[in-house]
């Protein structure tokens, strides 16, 4: 077996393969497409038969079987005429045969008595592939469209070795036992109601309590960091959308206006504009320059129902925004610092594995060349000055400016992007924005969005799934719980409480009639980053047996000693 092809290249074979598998067990089946994707692969079905779990095993095994006789993979070219024959009977390749356009090469692959309508590559042969495995059914419309068919899709993933499959197994069923939407409802954290509507959160009073925590932290540090805080209203009037293109180019992603005064509202999908418009309230010299705006904007973008996704995707959301605004001459080293900041900032939640992404003038843009120029090496130096390697999509940037995005690994090694730092050519143009030179002529500022943690929702989603739920003390909705042996320590636990509450810290008190190991119990299960015992012998003594989630069993400390202890580690965002 041959381990020098891509990994896109063995799971798109991999794909032919289930295909091959399926049509072998359900003759019927009708077939859309089956690509590659960062996790694996997947195939689209048309099946009578409502498959289960069940299903999957006698489909993989069957697959196992084709790996086995080692089939080769065959391509082979035909007319159009020629591929609608061929395709006579399966409606969804025939509209995707009509999606090649005129001129095309129209190509196929045979694998066995399987033929795909299939640009390619594949490997020479199934026995190419190495180990594969079946993991989940989902219900797909066919293109996304929830007007087409629901199809059944079913997915599964393929490496080169059966040790490099095992690994990713593990690491998936640890991603289950941190899936966020499960430890949302263990731990209180947050929900959803059908009354309410899909997509919007609920955030109930444990994960309140942290994301307040996490907006402290992030006015703390912006105020710090020289930003100014804006906060703007949640619709606008159509003409403010018109004048930003959001009605043009965004119009899918916007809601139905509302009519008020006879006028058309629009729920804001997007910060920007508001800022603009805080700009343009006067005239501008090139002494307040630059602008550091931050808002931590609610926006409202919709979304299908079937991409919603916990926290992760979700159709109302704050984002984190900022603007910066400023002269093409300072715009390296604020990029410099807005790359600082946001290093910064990610590591603070723990977050020490972080790789930027740079995306570049695209062959159709706005903004002259130099502008660009000027951007994209701002971008480079930042990148460059804080020693990271920048993976670079060439032509990949927006067409109104280039781009750094942030991603950081979390701890079972899964990478999601938070910050992206953002040049806007457009924008400026479409409002008409300037400044008072030195010279007391009008110049254009040049314009970077920076959202710092993407938005609270997701970002929220992506630490519940890094920590497991055990947010770190200076995270944790309760940092302590004071567990009293018996009714008999109640009074001094109330009046510890107190203590430790006037010093600052978030404490509880299991007061139920249970026996401690319960109580122990109890308070792992809630993630309480300290337990404080009190029996008889600390209730005398005054102090408390400590036990901490990272060190274990620490034994008796007062109450002087254990705030000093915590102190430190809150300071020290210690995770």
């Amino acid at each position: 077996m041959s381990s020098n092809y891509p990994l896109e290249t063995l799971r798109h074979s991999a794909a032919h393969v289930m295909a091959l598998a399926v049509k072998t067990l359900y003759p019927d089946a009708k077939f859309d497409i089956g690509p590659a994707t960062d996790q694996g692969f997947y195939y689209d079905f048309d099946l009578e038969h409502r498959l289960v779990t069940e299903d999957l095993k006698a489909i993989e095994k069957l697959m196992k079987k084709i790996i086995g006789r080692r089939l080769p993979f065959e391509r082979f070219e035909v007319s159009r005429e020629e591929a609608e024959t061929m395709l006579a009977g399966q409606p969804y390749k025939l509209e995707r045969l009509a999606d090649i356009p005129e001129g095309e090469a129209i190509s196929f692959y045979r694998t066995g008595e399987f033929v795909d309508l299939c640009r390619g590559p594949h490997v020479t042969d199934t026995g190419d592939i190495g180990a594969v495995k079946l993991t989940s059914i989902a219900g797909s419309y066919f293109r996304g469209d929830e007007k087409n068919p629901m199809l059944q899709r079913i997915y599964g993933t393929a490496f080169t070795t059966e040790a490099e499959l095992q690994e990713y197994l593990h690491r998936m069923e640890e991603a289950a036992k941190r899936d966020h939407r499960k430890l949302g409802v263990e731990l209180d954290l947050f929900g959803f109601s059908d009354q309410v509507g899909p997509g919007l959160v609920l955030w109930h009073p444990r994960g309140a309590l942290v994301r307040h925590l996490i907006e402290s932290y992030w006015k703390e540090e912006h105020y710090r960091n020289g930003y100014e805080l804006l906060y703007t209203p949640h619709i606008g009037q159509s003409t403010l959308w018109e004048t930003s293109g959001h009605i043009n180019f965004y119009r899918d992603g916007m809601y139905s206006p509302m009519q008020i005064d006879e006028k058309d509202y629009f729920v804001k999908p997007m910060n920007c504009p508001f800022h603009i418009e805080v700009y343009q309230s006067r005239l501008r010299s090139y002494r307040e320059l630059p602008l550091r705006w931050a808002e931590l904007g609610t926006v409202y973008r919709y979304e299908k129902s079937g991409a919603l996704h916990g926290l992760l995707r979700v159709r109302g959301f704050t984002q984190d925004d900022a603007h910066i605004i400023c002269t093409p001459e300072s715009i390296e080293s604020e990029i410099a610092e807005v790359l600082r900041f946001s290093l910064a900032v990610n590591r603070s939640f723990g977050f020490t594995q972080i790789k930027p992404y740079l995306a570049t003038r695209p062959a159709k843009a706005v903004g002259e060349p130099e502008r660009w120029e000027t951007a994209i090496r701002s971008l480079r130096k930042a990148v460059e000055a804080c020693g990271l390697d920048c993976e670079v999509d060439e032509g990949g940037g927006a067409f109104y400016g280039p781009k750094i995005d942030l991603k950081i690994k979390d701890a079972i090694g899964r990478e999601w992007q938070t910050t992206t730092i953002q040049f806007d050519f457009n924008l400026p143009e479409r409002f008409d924005m300037t400044y008072i030179g030195e010279d007391g002529k009008k110049h254009r500022p040049y314009m970077v969005h920076r959202a710092l943690l993407g938005s609270l929702e997701r970002f929220f989603g992506i630490l519940v799934e890094h920590y497991a739920g055990a947010f770190p003390l200076w995270l944790a909705p309760e940092q302590a719980r004071l567990l009293p042996v018996s009714d008999a320590q109640l009074e001094t636990a109330r009046k510890f409480q107190a203590e430790l509450r006037a010093r600052g810290f978030r404490v509880g008190l299991d007061t139920q009639a249970a026996g401690l190991g319960a109580k122990i119990r109890s308070a792992r299960q809630e993630r309480v980053p300290y337990l404080l015992v009190i029996g008889e012998r600390e209730a005398a003594a005054g102090t408390v047996s400590v036990r901490n989630r990272r060190e274990g069993e620490i034994g008796a400390m007062n109450l002087a000693e254990l705030a000093e202890k915590m102190r430190l580690e809150v300071a020290n965002k210690t995770v």
